[in-house]
């Protein structure tokens, strides 16, 4: 099993920023790629931003320019650097890892962006 706890979110002004970390512990070998996702209120869960254990990354297109992703292999932690906050990016965000083709989820944590 894989443990995962996020912590950063909480309550920003629009234009702000915040940064989401995400450290996972227990069964943690082969875990390849790490990610984050969101969930607002009534939407699908949707990708924002994941990065493989080489490095390679992908991003939303709502949120590239804005956010980055990155991870230490040597802590496993994965972060989440969000610039230029919009209220449109409100959401319950979800740490995901990815070990042998299985997804493992934190509980999420909650980003609101006021206008």
């Amino acid at each position: 099993q894989v443990q995962l706890v996020e912590s950063g979110g909480g309550l920003v002004q629009a234009g702000g920023s915040l940064r989401l970390s995400c450290a996972a512990s227990g069964s943690i070998r082969s875990i390849n790629t790490m990610g984050w996702f969101r969930q607002a209120p009534g939407k699908q869960r949707e990708l924002v931003a994941a990065i493989t254990s080489g490095g390679s990354t992908n991003s939303a297109d709502s949120v590239k320019g804005r956010f980055t992703i990155s991870r230490d292999n040597a802590k496993n932690t994965v972060y989440l650097q969000m610039n230029s906050l919009k209220p449109e990016d409100s959401a319950v965000y979800y740490c995901a890892v990815n070990k042998l083709g299985l997804w493992y989820w934190g509980q999420g944590t909650q980003v609101t962006v006021s206008s």
